[in-house]
């Protein structure tokens, strides 16, 4: 518990040990940003457990289609090592041969949704290769989307907002606020679809505190969810910056854990 609160962190990346320091390096290059975790599943319960953080879901990104039966199968592993403290999401690929396969195998592995990251995999998140995946998890699993970079084409709202129009049984949530970089567009375009949430995870560092509560009051609490983007941030200088918001204790209970409840039905 967090100052009485029961927490999910709904945006954390995970990696194995002899990988972690290196793919912490590659993501903060990418973004030109400070790391401040270790990235390995150790680390982060340690953390949670010091800060209050009940349950964490965790994935990772492939980046190549060879990688993603061995990320998915690695982040069950971990999921089920934790005695229900991590809830695992698979990822998948857009030039993978056998997308259904790869959505039946992370169902089959109890794996909670999908996570995709378009810039990091270079394909625009309305690229005719990731539809089929779209289809095949309508009414099955959430997809969680990296969304928003001022400085690629590959995820922002021009792109996100006819899936929401096409794909209205798919539960969307777009992280970022559904625009990293572009944080206001993105709301103005995104808001007031049935099927799409998003995450405030890696966006109170660049946000004033009365843009952040017009974000989550445009959204409407109910369509956000609490996340560090562990390894990114430390999450009780993210926990302390939602508690300072003007927000009511009803709205912070569904941001930091009835809605990601709620999605993922945990």
């Amino acid at each position: 518990m967090y100052k009485g609160h029961k927490v999910i962190d709904a945006h954390c990346h995970i990696y194995p040990e002899k990988i972690a320091a290196k793919a912490v390096e590659g993501i903060g290059g990418f973004y030109d940003l400070k790391m401040n975790e270790k990235g390995m599943a150790s680390d982060m319960l340690a953390r949670g457990e010091s800060v209050g953080i009940d349950k964490h879901l965790i994935f990772s990104v492939a980046t190549k289609p060879a990688q993603v039966k061995s990320i998915n199968e690695f982040i069950a592993r971990e999921a089920q090592a934790s005695g229900g403290k991590m809830i695992g999401l698979g990822t998948i690929h857009p030039d993978s041969e056998d997308m259904k396969g790869d959505i039946e195998h992370i169902l089959e592995l109890g794996l909670k949704g999908i996570k995709i990251h378009p810039d990091f995999q270079a394909f625009k998140l309305d690229d005719y290769r990731y539809l089929k995946a779209y289809e095949l998890c309508a009414g099955r699993l959430p997809v969680l989307i990296h969304t928003g970079d001022f400085r690629y084409d590959y995820s922002n709202p021009n792109r996100m907002k006819p899936l929401l129009e096409i794909f209205t049984d798919v539960t969307f949530i777009g992280a970022h606020f559904g625009g990293w970089s572009v944080w206001e567009q993105a709301t103005q375009e995104l808001s007031g679809y049935d099927n799409f949430y998003v995450d405030c995870s890696s966006s109170f560092y660049a946000l004033t505190p009365e843009v952040s509560t017009k974000l989550i009051r445009t959204y409407g609490a109910d369509k956000v969810l609490f996340g560090s983007d562990y390894p990114m941030w430390k999450a009780e200088n993210e926990l302390d910056y939602l508690f300072s918001l003007p927000l009511s204790e009803a709205e912070r209970d569904l941001i930091l854990h009835k809605n990601t409840e709620e999605i993922f039905k945990l």
